[in-house]
Protein backbone atom coordinates (compact mmCIF):
# COMPACT_ATOMS: atom_id res chain seq x y z
CA UNK A 1 0.00 0.00 0.00
CA UNK A 2 1.16 3.34 -0.97
CA UNK A 3 0.48 6.17 1.33
CA UNK A 4 0.19 9.68 0.06
CA UNK A 5 2.28 12.22 1.79
CA UNK A 6 -0.04 14.44 3.77
CA UNK A 7 0.11 18.12 2.93
CA UNK A 8 1.34 20.07 5.94
CA UNK A 9 -0.89 23.01 4.97
CA UNK A 10 -4.44 22.65 6.17
CA UNK A 11 -7.09 24.71 4.42
CA UNK A 12 -8.10 27.76 6.51
CA UNK A 13 -7.41 31.42 7.10
CA UNK A 14 -4.02 32.83 7.89
CA UNK A 15 -3.46 35.17 10.81
CA UNK A 16 -2.83 38.02 8.39
CA UNK A 17 -6.20 37.50 6.69
CA UNK A 18 -7.98 37.47 10.04
CA UNK A 19 -6.19 40.66 11.18
CA UNK A 20 -7.12 42.47 7.95
CA UNK A 21 -10.76 41.40 8.32
CA UNK A 22 -10.84 42.56 11.95
CA UNK A 23 -9.29 45.90 11.03
CA UNK A 24 -11.89 46.38 8.30
CA UNK A 25 -14.80 45.50 10.61
CA UNK A 26 -13.35 47.72 13.35
CA UNK A 27 -13.10 50.65 10.96
CA UNK A 28 -16.70 50.17 9.88
CA UNK A 29 -17.89 50.03 13.50
CA UNK A 30 -16.03 53.21 14.45
CA UNK A 31 -17.52 55.02 11.43
CA UNK A 32 -21.00 53.73 12.25
CA UNK A 33 -20.81 54.80 15.91
CA UNK A 34 -19.43 58.25 15.00
CA UNK A 35 -22.21 58.77 12.44
CA UNK A 36 -24.88 57.65 14.88
CA UNK A 37 -23.61 60.01 17.61
CA UNK A 38 -23.43 62.90 15.15
CA UNK A 39 -27.00 62.41 13.99
CA UNK A 40 -28.27 61.99 17.54
CA UNK A 41 -26.67 65.31 18.51
CA UNK A 42 -28.31 66.97 15.50
CA UNK A 43 -31.69 65.58 16.51
CA UNK A 44 -31.19 66.76 20.10
CA UNK A 45 -30.25 70.26 18.91
CA UNK A 46 -33.28 70.45 16.61
CA UNK A 47 -35.52 69.31 19.47
CA UNK A 48 -34.16 72.17 21.61
CA UNK A 49 -34.80 74.77 18.89
CA UNK A 50 -38.34 73.50 18.34
CA UNK A 51 -39.27 73.42 22.03
CA UNK A 52 -37.52 76.73 22.81
CA UNK A 53 -39.23 78.48 19.89
CA UNK A 54 -42.65 77.31 21.02
CA UNK A 55 -41.96 78.32 24.62
CA UNK A 56 -40.69 81.74 23.48
CA UNK A 57 -43.83 82.28 21.35
CA UNK A 58 -46.00 81.37 24.34
CA UNK A 59 -44.13 83.83 26.56
CA UNK A 60 -44.34 86.48 23.82
CA UNK A 61 -48.14 86.08 23.71
CA UNK A 62 -48.25 86.63 27.49
CA UNK A 63 -46.10 89.75 27.15
CA UNK A 64 -48.40 91.22 24.50
CA UNK A 65 -51.26 91.10 27.04
CA UNK A 66 -49.23 92.14 30.11
CA UNK A 67 -45.91 93.79 29.12
CA UNK A 68 -43.54 93.39 32.08
CA UNK A 69 -39.86 92.45 32.24
CA UNK A 70 -39.45 89.08 33.96
CA UNK A 71 -37.19 86.09 34.14
CA UNK A 72 -37.63 82.57 35.38
CA UNK A 73 -37.81 78.90 34.62
CA UNK A 74 -40.48 76.93 32.80
CA UNK A 75 -42.40 74.27 34.75
CA UNK A 76 -42.29 70.52 34.10
CA UNK A 77 -41.89 68.95 31.56
CA UNK A 78 -39.63 71.80 30.41
CA UNK A 79 -37.34 71.78 33.42
CA UNK A 80 -33.96 73.20 32.40
CA UNK A 81 -35.42 75.83 30.05
CA UNK A 82 -35.00 79.38 31.38
CA UNK A 83 -36.40 82.63 30.01
CA UNK A 84 -35.67 86.33 30.23
CA UNK A 85 -38.18 88.84 28.90
CA UNK A 86 -37.47 92.56 28.43
CA UNK A 87 -39.55 95.58 27.54
CA UNK A 88 -37.79 98.69 26.28
CA UNK A 89 -38.66 101.77 24.32
CA UNK A 90 -38.14 101.51 20.61
CA UNK A 91 -36.52 104.07 18.36
CA UNK A 92 -39.93 104.36 16.69
CA UNK A 93 -42.26 106.82 18.43
CA UNK A 94 -45.17 105.22 20.28
CA UNK A 95 -43.69 101.71 20.03
CA UNK A 96 -42.04 99.40 22.56
CA UNK A 97 -39.75 96.51 21.82
CA UNK A 98 -40.38 93.25 23.63
CA UNK A 99 -37.89 90.42 23.54
CA UNK A 100 -37.85 86.92 24.96
CA UNK A 101 -34.74 84.76 25.31
CA UNK A 102 -35.18 81.06 26.07
CA UNK A 103 -32.08 79.09 26.97
CA UNK A 104 -31.07 75.69 28.27
CA UNK A 105 -27.58 76.77 29.32
CA UNK A 106 -25.87 75.75 26.08
CA UNK A 107 -27.87 77.50 23.37
CA UNK A 108 -30.58 80.12 23.22
CA UNK A 109 -33.50 81.29 21.10
CA UNK A 110 -34.34 85.00 20.93
CA UNK A 111 -37.64 86.49 19.69
CA UNK A 112 -38.25 90.22 19.32
CA UNK A 113 -41.40 92.14 18.47
CA UNK A 114 -42.67 95.72 18.34
CA UNK A 115 -45.89 96.60 20.13
CA UNK A 116 -47.76 99.83 20.62
CA UNK A 117 -46.70 101.59 23.83
CA UNK A 118 -49.22 101.99 26.60
CA UNK A 119 -49.87 105.62 27.48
Amino acid sequence: MLRKKSDSRIAGFTLLEIMVALAFVGGLLVTLIYTLNYHLSLAQRQEFFTVASLLAKEKMAELEKNPTSTKGEFPEPYYGYHYVSEIKESTYPGMSEISVVVTNGKEDVRLMELIESEK
